[in-house]
């Protein structure tokens, strides 16, 4: 069967399977050696353009969106020239691309409107990184980072939450740390009978003892409602906002301990039955 095969004719065969995975071998070599250096200088780019950043006192919300831009753009010419020196065509690679360009375009379609609502966010800024925020999709907590595909929120149960530039950008969005203060309102329900004067000037004495309260504007008190039980006292302050939580709580036992020792009662439900 391989009679008419000569010794010569082998040897030749060996010889360029032999060359050709050397070729092959040295350009796959070729080829790691430019990935991990590219990605070490990736690194280094990264590093030293988020420094620039820094330096200029860019935004944090648009710092971390161009970041990811530049991360990717050098990420896409690290393969380029990954793929280039593999031997394959980049020609052929465009072509390729071409070919499935349409499917592509439809599988991308939601991440090219992300990339826009992204673009919207920095330009127009209804919020940055830092500020909490609660959005009409449900989504709400911290911005942590604005990248150029997704808006990343950490709740408070500290939950990670990766929220499409997309949608974000057609949300309502409730941005708590935009303004500097905000006005805290409580509702304390006293007993029927209750010296309103009396109660308030207690409830002066607390808010004027803590130092995060603004006195202007200044505090608000008054009678809200005459409820079925009890007669509730209505309270509005003023507060920086990142005192908002802790004065909230602060308030609520302060309010409490302090009514206990004044002797200020709070009232049970209570049902009157009128016997025929």
């Amino acid at each position: 069967m391989f009679s008419g095969i000569t010794t010569q004719q082998i040897n030749e065969v060996i010889s360029k399977l032999i060359d050709g995975g050397i070729d092959l071998g040295g350009r796959i070599l070729a080829a790691l050696i430019i990935f991990f250096i590219g990605k070490y200088l990736i690194n280094w780019a990264n590093k030293l353009f988020a420094k620039m950043l820094q330096n200029r006192n860019v935004d944090a919300s648009i710092q971390s969106f161009l970041k990811s831009i530049v991360n990717i753009t050098l990420l896409v010419m690290l393969f380029l020239a990954v793929i280039g020196k593999l031997g394959i065509e980049l020609t052929s690679f465009a072509a390729l691309l071409a070919s499935v360009g349409v499917a592509v375009g439809m599988a991308l379609s939601g991440n090219l409107s992300n990339f826009a609502g992204g673009v919207i966010i920095l330009v127009f800024r209804p919020y940055k990184v830092g500020d909490y925020i609660e959005a009409s999709t449900g989504a709400s907590g911290k911005v942590t980072d604005i990248q150029i595909f997704h808006t990343v929120l950490t709740t408070s149960d500290n939950k990670v939450v990766f929220v499409p530039n997309g949608s974000m950008s057609n949300a309502v969005v409730t941005n708590y740390n935009r303004k500097e203060t905000r006005r805290l309102q409580f509702t304390f329900g006293v007993e029927y009978g209750t010296d309103f004067e009396f109660a308030k000037s207690v409830l002066l004495e607390i808010i004027n003892k803590d130092s995060r309260i603004l006195k202007d504007p200044a505090p608000f008190i008054a009678v809200s409602e005459l409820a079925d039980s009890s007669v509730n006292i209505i309270v509005r302050v003023w507060v920086n906002s990142d005192d908002y939580w802790n004065v909230n709580f602060d308030m609520n036992k302060n309010v409490y301990a302090t009514f206990n020792e004044k002797g200020i009662s709070f009232p049970f439900p209570q049902l009157t039955i009128h016997k025929a």
